[in-house]
C-alpha cells in the first residue's frame, strides 16, 4: 500500500510546473548538486562523460536523451534532432554505442505515423553506425501501441532493436513475453514504475515481485539475451542461482541497474564475472524521470531534501 501511495505522490508532484522549475533552477547547477545523483547531466557531452567513468569500471552503458509526452509535431521533430545528434556525438566519442528512447518523445500522442517516421529515421542512422536501441515501455495505456510499432519495425528488418516489459502489468507475463519472445528480441524485464488500476496491474508489490521472478526464469532459460533490469538483491540472487542451475552462462544476460542506484551491487557483480549495463539518463527534461526513481525509492527523498537546502542555504 505505502508503495502505490509512494508512486501516486510524486507522480502527482511531476507533473508540478512550480517544482518543476524549483527542481530545475538547483538540481543540475553545480557538479555536486542532488539530481546529478541520477541524472548525467544535461548535455551529451556530459553524459558521454559519465558514460566512460562507468566504462571505466568494466560496465556497459545505455544512454537515454530525456523528455516524454511531446505535446506538437514541432518539439517531436526537435526530440528526433536531437538524438540524432546523440547519435553522432557517440560515434565521434568512441563510447558504446547503445540508446534508450521513449515513443510520446517522438509523438506517439500527437500523430502515430509521424512518430513512426520519426523513429525510423533514428534507426537508420542508429542501425548504419552499429547502435543498439531500446524501446522503453511506457504507462499500460501505450503497451499495445509500443509493441505493435516495435512488431513493425522488426518485420521490416530492424532487428538490432528490443523492447521493454514490466512485471506490474498482467498482460505482460499472460501474453507479451511469449509473444516477443517468439520474435527473437531482446527484453529488458523491469518491474514497473507507473501507477497503473488494478484492472490491467498488480497492486501489492509481492505479487509484482512474484511476476518478475516467473518472467525472468523464463527469459534467462529461453530468451535472447535477457535484460534483467533491478536493482532488488533478492531478484539478482535468484537470477544467479537459476542461471547457475540451468547452466545459462554469465555471457547469455545480463544486468542492467540505474545510474548512480545501488553502485554496490553493480561492482559486485562486475567482480563475480557478470555482465551490467548503467542505465544513464540525461537532457533538460530530467524532472519527471527524477521523480519516478523517488516514487520507487522513497529513502531517497532525505537525500533530495538534504540537497535542496544545501543549494539554496
Amino acid at each position: 500500500m505505502l508503495d502505490a501511495a509512494s508512486k501516486t505522490f510524486f507522480h502527482l508532484i511531476a507533473q508540478s510546473k512550480t517544482l518543476k522549475k524549483m527542481a530545475s533552477r538547483y538540481g543540475m547547477r553545480r557538479p555536486t548538486s542532488f539530481a546529478r545523483r541520477f541524472i548525467a547531466g544535461e548535455t551529451v557531452g556530459e553524459a558521454i562523460e559519465a558514460a566512460r567513468a562507468v566504462s571505466a569500471r568494466g560496465m556497459h552503458i545505455t544512454l537515454d536523451l530525456l523528455g516524454e509526452s511531446v505535446t506538437n509535431l514541432e518539439e517531436a521533430e526537435a526530440a528526433t534532432r536531437g538524438y540524432l545528434t546523440v547519435i553522432d556525438a557517440i560515434v565521434q566519442s568512441g563510447i558504446e554505442r547503445n540508446l534508450s528512447l521513449k515513443l510520446t518523445q517522438l509523438g506517439l500522442d500527437v500523430d502515430k505515423a509521424s512518430a513512426i517516421d520519426n523513429l525510423r529515421k533514428i534507426l537508420e542512422r542508429a542501425g548504419a553506425a552499429g547502435f543498439f536501441v531500446r524501446i522503453d515501455m511506457e504507462s499500460s495505456a501505450y503497451t499495445d501501441v509500443t509493441l505493435e510499432i516495435f512488431e513493425t519495425l522488426w518485420r521490416h528488418g530492424h532487428r538490432e532493436i528490443g523492447v521493454v516489459l514490466q512485471s506490474a502489468l498482467y498482460r505482460s507475463e499472460e501474453q507479451d513475453l511469449a509473444r516477443v519472445n517468439a520474435l527473437g528480441a531482446r527484453i529488458r524485464l523491469v518491474k514497473g514504475a507507473y501507477k497503473e488500476p488494478k484492472q490491467v496491474a498488480h497492486q501489492k508489490k509481492a505479487d509484482v515481485d512474484a511476476a518478475y521472478a516467473r518472467m525472468m526464469k523464463t527469459l534467462i532459460t529461453d530468451g535472447h539475451h535477457a535484460a534483467i533490469a533491478t536493482h532488488d538483491p533478492e531478484m539478482i540472487a535468484l537470477a544467479r542461482t537459476w542461471a547457475a542451475d540451468h547452466g545459462v552462462s554469465a555471457d547469455r544476460f545480463e544486468f542492467q541497474m540505474l545510474y548512480g542506484v545501488r553502485r554496490d551491487l553493480q561492482a559486485m557483480l562486475v567482480k563475480a564475472g557478470y555482465q551490467v549495463r548503467v542505465y544513464i539518463p540525461f537532457g533538460r527534461e530530467w524532472f519527471p524521470y527524477f521523480m519516478r526513481r523517488l516514487g520507487e525509492r522513497p529513502a531517497n527523498v532525505m537525500f533530495v531534501v538534504r540537497g535542496i537546502l544545501g543549494e539554496s542555504g
